[in-house]
């Protein structure tokens, strides 16, 4: 195992993301692409109205820079179409949340794209994700792993044919929204998804997969330099361009390492995000009462009284401690 594999992308992309904000973040500013804070949300953040937003354009942008030159550097294992597949779901996905974004800030549509074109667009991105996938399985006689899905920490596992299209799509819809929900902080989405990435970066590693650890360790570093102007408090946001990127390169990770269940474990904050949603919603529609003081979970936390830096914090903790948990199941437990 050679640990170049992570530290170079990761810190080519670093360097990157620290020379990059500056040059785009004013660009941003100049475009007057500033973030819509809503008005039933926490009182404190009425002051971050006008900061830049759409700012995943720069982590994508240095994804791409990075992973591409260093993977020549690396391809030893004939994986390079692996690579292509993740960066096609993540910029697939970027492309969409740029979309949304472009609608809401610059043609000044609050809602952005409707909920049934959001998700007409994740339907489609994730069909042809599936093609992809199997064409170059197919290729690469590994056909009979396509549809197969195991149990985290076990030998456990399931060929589900063709079922397992409609769970490829659900995994890439659901990470994708799920990320989406979560980014409501200064640097929380940034600073998880970046610890749940790393986690991916040594699943690639201890499965000789190197087109996953290059792009895994590529995004650490983009995020890592996103978050020196993106941590509290931020001077710029990465919208749903980012988010529902960052969403669709992790479900494409889980496909392509066949952890697609391990993935709950590690982004196990993303999870818990949608379920405090979930549940909110749930509980005011059948008995008219409110479960939490505001849903996502993290505005609950900010309105008991807890600072922003403090749940954002504990929130990485917990996205740390739950990737550390999916590292060991799948590298010790297998």
């Amino acid at each position: 195992m050679d640990i170049r594999m992570i530290m170079v992308p990761l810190g080519v992309a670093f360097g990157l993301g620290v020379l990059l904000g500056p040059l785009v973040i004013p660009i941003l500013r100049r475009l007057k692409f500033g973030q819509a804070i809503r008005e039933e949300g926490p009182k404190t953040h009425q002051k971050k109205a006008g900061t830049p937003t759409m700012g995943g354009t720069i982590f994508m942008a240095v994804l791409v820079l990075t992973a591409i030159p260093v993977s020549n550097i690396f391809d030893q294992d004939g994986h390079l179409s692996d690579l292509f597949f993740l960066l096609f779901a993540t910029l697939g996905y970027g492309i969409l949340g740029f979309m949304d974004d472009y609608i809401k800030v610059v043609m000044k549509r609050n809602l952005g794209l409707t909920a049934r074109q959001k998700l007409l667009g994740q339907l489609f991105i994730g069909l042809v994700l599936f093609w992809v996938l199997m064409e170059v399985r197919v290729v690469r006689g590994l056909y009979e792993s396509i549809s197969t899905i195991s149990i985290p920490g076990t030998a456990i596992h399931f060929e589900l044919n063709w079922m397992y299209l409609p769970l490829l799509v659900l995994i890439m819809i659901a990470t994708s929204n799920a990320v989406n929900l979560t980014d409501g902080l200064d640097g929380l989405v940034a600073g998880t998804a970046a610890i749940a990435y790393g986690a991916y970066a040594v699943i690639g590693l201890v499965q000789s997969n190197y087109m996953v650890v290059i792009f895994s360790a590529s995004m650490v570093g983009a995020l890592l330099g996103f978050l020196v102007f993106n941590a509290h408090p931020a001077k710029v946001f990465m919208g749903d361009t980012g988010s529902l990127a960052l969403g669709g390169g992790l479900a494409a990770l889980a496909v392509i390492t066949k952890t697609e269940l391990l993935l709950f474990i590690i982004g196990i904050v993303f999870v818990i995000e949608t379920l405090s949603v979930m549940i909110q919603v749930t509980s005011f529609k059948l008995r008219g009462k409110r479960v939490f003081r505001m849903s996502p979970l993290h505005h609950h936390f900010e309105l008991v009284g807890w600072s922003e830096w403090r749940v954002v914090t504990t929130f990485w903790m917990i996205g740390f401690l739950a990737a550390a948990l999916g590292i060991y199941l799948e590298v010790f437990l297998r």
